[in-house]
């Protein structure tokens, strides 16, 4: 049997983490469909107390998911999933942030002013990267 993949990271406020994922990749947002939430609420498969407003639209309280632009189609979709507890230790799995170029001094500095923490430098040979945390504490690499 084959899978495909999909990322999920747990959120305390996964819209937010969500909308600050999608601009530190330059990926989309998935979008609401408004329509079928209300639906799903009038048919009772779902209750109002499970969506939530963001940024104006209707959109289910539990997740919030980002996709790859259209030249990074076979790239796997991202979900930020609620979850009732805060992060508390380290994560076992991390994202790695690859580009064709070297990161510049100004992109580091733009993950720090948008709410990155950064926790420490590491290097193997030529080969360096930055460790960071994301506004909720999730590890990732640049």
């Amino acid at each position: 049997m084959t899978y495909s993949v999909q990322i999920a990271i747990d959120s305390e406020q996964p819209h937010d983490l969500a909308d600050w994922w999608a601009q530190t990749l330059g990926w989309i947002v998935e979008p609401s469909d408004e329509a079928f939430i209300r639906s799903m609420i009038d048919q009772g498969y779902a209750t109002d107390d499970q969506t939530m407003t963001h940024n104006g639209v209707l959109v289910w309280t539990a997740g919030a998911a980002i996709n790859p632009p259209a030249e990074l189609a076979a790239a796997p979709r991202i979900l930020f999933q609620l979850v009732p507890e805060v992060k508390s230790v380290k994560n076992r799995v991390h994202l790695d942030l690859r580009s064709a170029d070297a990161p510049t001094d100004a992109e580091h500095a733009a993950l720090v002013l948008r709410g990155a923490r950064k926790l420490h430098e590491g290097n193997q040979g030529p080969h360096r990267w930055v460790t960071y945390a994301d506004p909720e504490g999730n590890e990732f690499c640049l």
